[in-house]
């Protein structure tokens, strides 16, 4: 029996990523975002998710076994971010109700969970690393924790089960995701390389030089697809990594051979890409220009405020995966070549030189 998955936020880096490896592994996918999917193969669906009566019009027939809900949209305080974030899985998983399809709903959160919300991010009493599922929610409001409770009243009154992931800073490919720290370095990199400037790296002296991890969307993919067919995962949350760890002096001269430059040694003081980048749109012009990309505005690919925010941490980031590997989640993603696989989809797609 062919298995039908409602992605939502399909078009972002997490959903499209989940989108492909559904497709691939013979899954029917219905791409629920604002604007109908152009992806080859899938039941597009459009819908504001904001609103309940948008959302209830555009599932309307639509009967998943699964849902994989990727999404979030940022708002100016938490109190906003819990209304609107918590609101759209609810708006989702009301307007399914209805058709008794669903045995099993994925929710993408991350590693805010034990970091704290944007407002209060990496500050108070934090859990130490390596972060564990085991510890739990920190004493202070947290989108992702309302969108959760969302997802676990749902499963409760629907009959479903349900898996929560959390990534750690997620690699992929999507114009216009709100938090796209590969292709925010790519395009730092390529301007870099255009104008002459020295690539200084954004974050802090803790970040340099401490270990650190992060996710490739397609890591994350997997990790979703393996809990929602795999009994032993049901009603579980899992942190999810590309398994390796590394330190950012490393990775930062990784990346500067891969776009041909001269790594700059560490800054005297922290020197955020909201600052270097605050005036590049003009010089992205030129070099959109003179290759010929397809992508004109800088602020659809660029997000510096979300690797600031990443890279700009007081404190050593790792995350332990030893609940889902105890439980048969084997899949290993170089970190590095994440990065080289996004700059080089990139490439294909002429957004940067």
């Amino acid at each position: 029996m062919t298995q039908t998955a409602l992605v939502v936020g399909a078009s972002g880096i997490v959903g499209s990523a989940t989108t492909q490896l559904l497709l691939a592994d013979g899954w029917q996918v219905a791409a629920l975002s604002r604007h109908p999917s152009q992806a080859a193969g899938v039941i597009p669906v459009a819908a504001d998710l904001q609103d309940p009566a948008s959302v209830k019009q555009a599932l309307e027939g639509i009967k998943p076994t699964h849902v994989f809900i990727t999404t979030w949209s940022r708002q100016a305080t938490e109190a906003e971010n819990i209304k609107v974030n918590a609101g759209m899985v609810r708006n989702v998983l009301d307007a399914l109700s209805p058709g008794k399809s669903v045995k099993h709903v994925a929710l993408v959160t991350g590693l805010k969970h034990y970091l704290g919300p944007f407002e209060a991010y990496g500050k108070g009493s934090l859990p130490q690393t390596p972060f564990r599922e085991e510890q739990g929610r920190l004493d202070i409001e947290n989108f992702y924790y309302a969108q959760e409770d969302e997802v676990f009243a749902a499963a409760k009154r629907d009959g479903f089960t349900w898996s929560v992931h959390r990534p750690h800073t997620v690699t992929g490919v999507a114009v216009g995701n709100a938090m796209n720290m590969a292709t925010t370095l790519a395009v730092y990199a390529s301007i870099c390389k255009a104008t002459g400037r020295p690539f200084v790296f954004p974050g802090s002296r803790v970040q340099w030089d401490s270990l650190t991890d992060m996710t490739d969307a397609r890591q994350l993919a997997k990790q979703q697809l393996w809990a929602a067919t795999t009994p032993a995962a049901a009603n579980q949350a899992f942190n999810v990594t590309n398994g390796d760890v590394f330190r950012w002096k490393w990775m930062w001269t990784r990346i500067a051979d891969y776009f041909g430059l001269h790594p700059a040694t560490y800054p005297p003081s922290v020197s955020p890409l909201e600052t270097q980048m605050a005036e590049d749109q003009a010089a992205w012009t030129e070099i959109v220009r003179e290759h010929g990309l397809k992508e004109a505005d800088i602020n659809r690919l660029i997000s510096p405020w979300h690797t600031d925010a990443d890279l700009g941490r007081p404190i050593e980031v790792i995350t332990d995966m030893s609940k889902s590997r105890a439980l048969g989640f084997k899949e290993f993603q170089a970190s590095d070549q994440a990065f080289f696989d996004v700059f080089d989809e990139l490439r294909k797609q002429r957004l940067i030189p």
